[in-house]
């Protein structure tokens, strides 16, 4: 499956090519490649590459309303990847960045079931708040995000 590029803007970042390389062999069901990406990857622990692949959806529209949607999924990425390298406060910090921008959408938005993501959050803050940053909340299982239906 060849996947071919057309920038929404003039303003594409550097990693464009990078990200269309993670994203090689995703099935995007309808969604823009990048976003159903972002959840391949997230879901296989490669959340540095989630954010990334994200980032390049967010960028040029980041300034728009929606801009604030792909910036919480991506800080929750970013908070995973923190986990990940055993920096629970940063981590911490993220997600409570992410609950924010997302809390701005209603309990569904673009096929995504805000609920359950922000129910995530906010287990893996009460693990780690409750531990006084001690538990990481990556050793109790990996997360899995889903998308609903797509168009």
């Amino acid at each position: 499956m060849s996947i071919a590029f057309t920038p929404l803007c003039n303003f594409v970042s550097h990693k464009t090519e990078k990200v269309f390389e993670l994203l090689k062999g995703v099935d995007p069901k309808g969604h823009d490649i990048r976003y159903a990406g972002y959840f391949e990857l997230f879901n296989r622990g490669q959340f540095y590459e989630s954010h990334d692949v994200l980032e390049d959806l967010w960028l040029p529209v980041r300034k728009e309303s929606e801009g604030d949607f792909y910036k919480g999924m991506i800080q929750l990425a970013g908070a995973f990847v923190h986990l990940q390298k055993e920096r629970l406060r940063p981590a911490g910090a993220l997600f409570k960045l992410a609950r924010t921008n997302l809390s701005k959408f209603g309990p569904e938005s673009h096929y995504l079931n805000l609920i359950k993501v922000i129910g995530l959050i906010d287990a893996a803050l009460k693990k780690l708040e409750e531990s006084d940053f001690s538990h990481n909340p990556l050793r109790d299982g990996a997360p899995n995000l889903s998308l609903n239906q797509g168009p």
